[in-house]
């Protein structure tokens, strides 16, 4: 019953599945969105010593009336002048996350209208992003785009194709009802411009005061110069560049991520990795799934899980070894998990369902099926193998209205179900 189980597994870190989902009601137009938060957006010039204009960015006016921005455009400044056109106000640093590249001003006086906080963590890959700065300190100005990638977290890292100016960084990355949703930056690699955002829940992880970059890289760096390799099929750059950031973070469930998706990218490329070496990341469960190789898979997985017990996809891809085993019972627990951290992954509704269906647990397989529907009513999977299970429950009835809305999207897979079935 289990279509091509390969074919669902994940790397780490990366998008199995996009649900296709109707408009959101609130949904607004690139100018609504422009319009909502101009006012909440900032230059933010910072000065040295002896008050000349050492560099400047972008600020986000949030609803504790402190600005946020990126660390890089408030680094080494002496003082801070913060404000839209000509009014400008002094503003003093408040607090510096070097680590999450993410500082935070104090300004007296200064005027606008707060920002409306979102969640990165809610982000699908795909969804349209509004990325609102004011390059080189002169008017503000909107790009579009969409989501390109989530890497890291939850939350995670944000890159996007909305298009981030030089002296944007720092500014607002908005959906599309005018929420914020992460804090725009910039990146340079091999000619490549990357623009990224960091998630909005990072803000409230910056506390009074100055918190070191652990070991001479911040997190930031790491993640960025990582997906910057990947963009450009780097494989043996980008495991090099994890290697070191394995090697000087070994908690750091990210840090595993990354090396795994370079292995497994680099595998099929034919480049010969240290087995000795890269035997020890978690996330190498996916090339010994494919490899074939359960038990071992089972092992990576349960790595990660002990660093990190709330890293969903690592549940899932345990949960996937665990079906290649035929350990049904176990892989539905670790479905189960996945899914208390991440109920909308439409992906996991879905093997949960298969894997209830090969223990003969038709009414907990219509269940799950049914909630991958609700997120995803165009999944064509789903909706067959929630016919099949109506059909081995005895529901005829029910099989039969599954084929009917299977035919709208997959005709030639609704006739084989509908054969299965027979007619009433």
């Amino acid at each position: 019953m289990r279509e091509n189980i390969p074919s669902v597994i994940r790397l780490i870190g990366s998008v199995f599945f996009l649900a296709t989902l109707p408009a959101q009601v609130h949904a607004l137009t690139p100018d609504q969105v422009f319009d909502k938060v101009k006012d909440s957006i900032v230059v933010v010039k910072t000065l040295d010593a002896q008050g000349r204009l050492k560099g400047q960015g972008s600020g986000v006016l949030l609803p504790s009336g402190k600005i946020a921005t990126n660390c890089r455009v408030v680094e080494g400044g002496a003082s801070f002048h913060v404000g839209q056109g000509k009014e400008l106000v002094r503003a003093t640093l408040y607090a510096e996350d070097g680590d999450k590249d993410i500082c935070l001003l104090n300004a007296k006086g200064i005027t606008g209208i707060p920002v409306q906080l979102g969640k990165a963590a809610g982000l699908k890959v795909g969804v349209p992003v509004y990325a609102v700065g004011a390059p080189q300190g002169l008017e503000l100005s909107l790009s579009d785009g969409i989501v390109a990638q989530l890497r890291g977290g939850p939350p995670p890292l944000i890159r996007t194709t909305a298009a981030i100016s030089p002296g944007s960084s720092g500014g607002g990355l908005f959906d599309e009802e005018g929420r914020l949703v992460g804090l725009t930056t910039l990146y340079l690699e091999g000619g490549q411009n990357l623009n990224f955002a960091m998630p909005v829940e990072w803000i409230g992880d910056a506390r009074p005061g100055r918190k070191q970059t652990a070991r001479g890289r911040s997190q930031t760096e790491w993640l960025k110069r990582s997906i910057a390799l990947e963009q450009m099929k780097d494989w043996q750059g980008m495991l090099d560049w994890c290697r070191k950031w394995t090697k000087s973070e070994p908690e750091n469930a990210n840090a595993w991520s990354c090396i795994g998706i370079a292995y497994n990218e680099g595998y099929h490329q034919g480049i010969r990795i240290d087995p000795e070496y890269v035997s020890a990341w978690f996330s190498l469960g996916l090339t010994y799934f494919t490899l074939k190789r359960y038990d071992d898979a089972i092992d990576a997985y349960r790595q990660a899980l002990h660093i990190n017990p709330e890293f969903a996809d690592a549940w899932f891809g345990l949960g996937v070894a665990y079906d290649g085993l035929n350990r049904y019972n176990d892989a539905v627990d670790a479905y189960r998990r996945a899914l208390h951290i991440n109920p909308e992954d439409a992906g996991c509704w879905y093997n949960l369902g298969v894997a209830y269906s090969d223990l003969k647990r038709y009414n907990d397989a219509i269940e799950s099926l049914r909630q991958a529907l609700h997120i995803n009513p165009e999944f064509a999977d789903a909706w067959n193998n929630l016919g099949i299970a109506y059909f081995l429950s005895g529901n005829r009835t029910a099989a039969l209205d599954a084929v009917r809305e299977l035919r709208h999207l997959d005709p030639e897979k609704a006739d084989k179900l509908f054969n299965l079935i027979g007619p009433r």
